[in-house]
């Protein structure tokens, strides 16, 4: 690590690194595993960015190139398979909220890799589209027609799920360079 500054940055990013290692693994070590080693690589590396919001979209860029390696690595995509944690909820016994949210992993996971990583970004993580066109290195333009569809495929597949309680939604307006 470079200093104190980096290091409050990395504690500050902590539990987002942590949500995008979750939202990009198939499994639970297995974005542990993804965490620790992005977090390895950003404290060992030669050097940084000298900003807050750079250093940001930096670390996060570490991990997402850190998992691609893995999948090229593997020969795979990670596989997701919540069917039966959610029909085992499914019963009536289990919180609205808990159903809920299992489907709208199952959901979540069936996406594309490029819908779960730009939703996994923007919507999970909270990084705006600048950040986001800065993590991915394309044009915000792109970044503002990859969340469109991606948000577009989740919602026909939570149509679609007969698990899902209608809870009331919460909309918040976002500006571009700002929170997505």
């Amino acid at each position: 690590m470079h200093g104190d500054t980096e290091q409050t940055w990395l504690l500050e990013a902590r539990r987002k690194l942590f949500g995008y290692s979750c939202a990009l693994c198939s499994d639970l070590p297995g974005a542990e595993d993804l965490y620790q080693d992005t977090v390895l690589r950003a404290m060992t590396a030669g050097s940084v960015p000298r900003d807050a919001v750079a250093y940001r979209v930096w670390l996060f860029r570490i991990m997402r190139n850190l998992w691609i390696d893995r999948l090229r690595a593997d020969g795979r995509l990670p596989i997701f398979d919540d069917a039966a944690e959610i029909d085992g909820l499914s019963n009536g016994h289990a919180d609205d909220h808990v159903v809920n949210a299992l489907a709208v992993r199952q959901a979540f996971a069936s996406l594309s890799k490029a819908h779960r990583d730009i939703l996994a970004l923007v919507d999970i993580c909270g990084f705006s589209y600048a950040e986001a066109a800065q993590t991915l290195e394309v044009p915000i333009g792109t970044i503002m027609s990859r969340l469109s569809s991606a948000r577009a495929a989740l919602a026909a597949r939570m149509e679609d799920e007969k698990n899902v309680i209608a809870l009331p939604l919460r909309r918040s307006a976002r500006r571009i360079g700002e929170g997505g």
